[in-house]
């Protein structure tokens, strides 16, 4: 009934692909004008702890060139000048990106830029079970919690299909029953990076705020594990930087679809405007039922002209299945559509602003909805095009209810974090203000560069909507330098943004 969705945010965006070659360099001045210092830390041994973004993950995948660039490895660059030693990173085996398990795909290519992010050509090439032996400085864990970092077999390459282990520390693990913290420790580091704590929440909200997709982890949880984590790394009087975590759902994954993203096009086929007939056959019985039970404001007629909100689950609003059901037979409706109509429409309702849609449905929208992708299907083939004929499930929409759960869950996380940092003489990166920061119209100026949180085109954000660019790793590495100067009294300068890509070409090395 509709034709393919389109994307409504592009405008000529060339010039984003490549405005710098891949050669950087570290920066040799101090940022006081005095000889460079390390101050009172000591950079011999660094380690970093993390999750995707101390990995490098970008444009939905890891690969050599985003690797390359992560945030731990731009630090270690800077910490060689002031007397930090070799920097070791599990690389994967191309810039394709992806990972195999027993020769299949379980993660596919990274995103390039063409009219829309698509996956680049080829096939990954990373192999799970080939494992990587020595030991790795950084420790940042794509899909990582905060207790993941203790959990023992968490890189053991027998659970990775279970899900009980992690495909990417399963790589480079030093045996099948360690943990990422016993992996870091046991190379004896003078001095520690630690941002965990963006899968706690990053998993519920991605997820729609759906808890039997990826759950919320309980505030106690993560303080049990942050603490236990740091009380192991100061030991002995061990120095490093923490960061706390931004809102998630300031991020551009929540950003770029619009409540009411359906435009006259999308619901037009072979030059035939559908809105009317949609209107007859089924937003105007429906609405009509629905103001039957005083609740006609939760499906409303489309518009003839302008752009159309979609229809989505509620899972907060009251199931008139039931009732709906009864209205419709009562209006000449025989039992089997009525019946169906109403466990379709029972607890649905069109999105409005306050909504947050996953950047996820953008390529479900107007598809059959399917249980191994979507988690329910249609009873009926006529009402199968998600967000016109058939309700978003809860796993792409964010209601405001959830929104609020996650920024408490974040608050309560933070105040653990801050409190772990202070304990503990640490540095700590305000990362949560410099997001609210990028998602203000003057951004953050760094370099002659303006950085905001605008998807594509605000130069921090890769292609995902939720990692960093080139660029977006090199403010962060400069963020963690400016709070481990002002801390340990160090004077490195940090990196030039402008010798870091915007966003990856189509082919790359």
């Amino acid at each position: 009934m509709i034709k393919n969705f389109k994307w409504l945010l592009l405008v000529s965006l060339t010039f984003a692909a490549c405005n710098s070659d891949d050669n950087t360099a570290a920066v040799v001045d101090s940022s006081d004008g005095l000889p460079l210092t390390s101050g009172s830390a000591n950079f011999s041994k660094y380690v970093a702890l993390g999750d995707s973004f101390a990995a490098g993950f970008s444009d939905n995948a890891l690969f050599i060139a985003g690797q390359e660039g992560a945030y731990p490895n731009v630090l270690a660059q800077q910490f060689a000048l002031v007397g930090g030693g070799e920097f070791k990173t599990p690389f994967t085996n191309d810039n394709i990106g992806g990972l195999l398990l027993g020769g299949t795909v379980i993660s596919g290519p990274r995103l390039y830029l063409k009219d829309k992010p698509i996956p680049v050509t080829g096939t990954p090439t990373t192999e799970v079970t080939a494992h990587l032996s020595g030991a790795f400085n950084n420790l940042g864990v794509p899909g990582a919690k905060s207790y993941h970092l203790l959990a023992p077999g968490y890189g053991n390459p027998a659970g990775v299909v279970a899900g009980t282990a992690n495909p990417y520390f399963a790589r480079f693990a030093s045996s099948a029953t360690t943990t990422v913290l016993a992996d870091a420790l046991s190379q004896n580091p003078t001095f520690f990076s630690l941002w965990i704590g963006g899968n706690d929440e990053l998993g519920y909200a991605t997820s729609g705020g759906d808890p039997a997709v990826n759950p919320l982890t309980p505030t106690a949880t993560f303080n049990g594990a942050y603490n236990a984590l740091v009380t192991q790394l100061v030991a002995g009087g061990r120095k490093g930087v923490v960061a706390n975590l931004p809102i998630v759902t300031t991020l551009p994954y929540f950003h770029v679809i619009a409540y009411n993203q359906l435009t006259q096009a999308d619901l037009t086929i072979g030059g035939v405007n559908l809105v009317n007939t949609l209107n007859a056959q089924l937003y105007g019985p429906i609405h009509g039922a629905l103001n039957f039970l005083g609740q006609g404001d939760r499906i409303k007629l489309l518009s003839t002209t302008g752009n159309n909100p979609m229809i989505m689950v509620d899972e907060n609003l009251q199931d008139l299945s039931a009732s709906l059901k009864a209205v419709l037979m009562g209006g000449g409706l025989d039992a089997t559509t009525a019946t169906v109509l109403g466990q379709i429409f029972g607890k649905a309702r069109q999105t409005v602003p306050t909504d947050l849609i996953c950047l996820s449905a953008s390529a479900r929208l107007g598809k059959a909805p399917s249980v191994a992708i979507d988690g329910i299907a249609s009873p009926s083939p006529s009402l199968a095009q998600l967000g016109i004929t058939f309700p978003l499930p809860d796993r792409y929409v964010l209601l405001p209810s959830e929104v609020a759960e996650i920024e408490a869950a974040t608050t309560a996380y933070n105040l653990i974090i801050k409190t772990a940092a202070d304990a503990n003489n640490l540095a700590i990166v305000d990362a949560k203000t410099i997001m609210e920061q990028l998602g203000k119209p003057g951004g953050i100026v760094m370099d002659n560069f303006t950085m905001t949180s605008t998807f594509v085109t605000g130069g921090t954000f890769s292609l995902d909507g939720v990692h960093p660019s080139p660029r977006g790793y090199a403010l962060i590495a400069n963020k963690f330098i400016e709070a481990i100067n002002l801390k340990y009294g160090s004077n490195i300068k940090g990196v030039n943004l402008g010798n870091y890509r915007i966003l990856f070409p189509a082919i790359l090395p």
